[in-house]
């Protein structure tokens, strides 16, 4: 617990330097967390017992002031004797003075236990504060090793993620893609080549045909016969 308090109150790079040389802080967090809780404990304990003083000097005021009024009426009831001739008038007042005594004494021992009782009742209350900050301390460390699990996790991956970078070759990378454009060009020129070959490779029937329609001219021929046939002279007609 004084290590926590002593490492979040110096300024924020002492800290990053004393949380770089210690250990491991998630543990030393966790200890002193540890450390909160015996001491949570002890006051809880502490706390217990006072509050059993109290609750018995608060027992105690009762029990002088019921012998207070006892030993009072014990006094009166002698004297109301003696009125009535049931013991000696000196013996009487002998022991109503005795009896009144020990009122006396009664109401000292009742008014130190109303004062013992208040101040255990302060003592009370000032250890159920210092309970309840020492809760709200252990609630605090708690939410902070959480966030502190979580980062120190974050901070891991970040770590790892960065060596894998690191560890990339870029000349290596950008001398591949090179390559691998260098193949895709020269794919796609040996495809040219193939289609230039493919086109000198056509049979001259395909040429020639390709330069007259041979259908057309067959289907003329066949006219000209079937005219001659028929005895149709296309001069005489026009």
């Amino acid at each position: 617990m004084k290590f926590l308090r002593r490492l979040f109150k110096i300024g924020q790079a002492e800290v990053n330097h004393a949380i770089d040389n210690v250990e491991d802080p998630i543990k030393m967090t966790e200890q002193g967390i540890r450390d909160m809780r015996g001491d949570l404990d002890k006051s809880l304990e502490a706390l217990a017992q006072v509050k059993a003083m109290s609750i018995r000097a608060k027992n105690e005021i009762e029990e002088y002031g019921d012998k207070a009024e006892d030993y009072s009426e014990k006094a009166m009831l002698i004297l109301k004797k003696a009125q009535k001739g049931g013991i000696e008038a000196g013996e009487a007042d002998r022991l109503a003075t005795e009896a009144l005594v020990k009122k006396e004494e009664a109401v000292a021992q009742q008014r130190r236990a109303e004062a013992d009782k208040e101040k255990f009742d302060q003592n009370v209350l000032q250890m159920e504060g210092n309970v309840q900050t020492i809760k709200q301390n252990i609630n605090k460390w708690e939410n902070e090793l959480k966030i502190l699990r979580s980062r120190v996790k974050v901070a891991d991956a970040t770590k790892s993620l960065n060596e894998q970078m690191a560890k990339i070759d870029t000349n290596g990378t950008v001398s591949l893609l090179e390559r691998m454009k260098e193949k895709v060009m020269q794919e796609e020129a040996l495809a040219e080549a193939y289609g230039d070959i493919a086109d000198s490779t056509k049979s001259i029937d395909a040429e020639i045909d390709s330069a007259i329609d041979v259908k057309k001219s067959k289907a003329t021929s066949e006219l000209e016969k079937l005219k001659a046939q028929m005895g149709i002279d296309d001069s005489t007609s026009s």
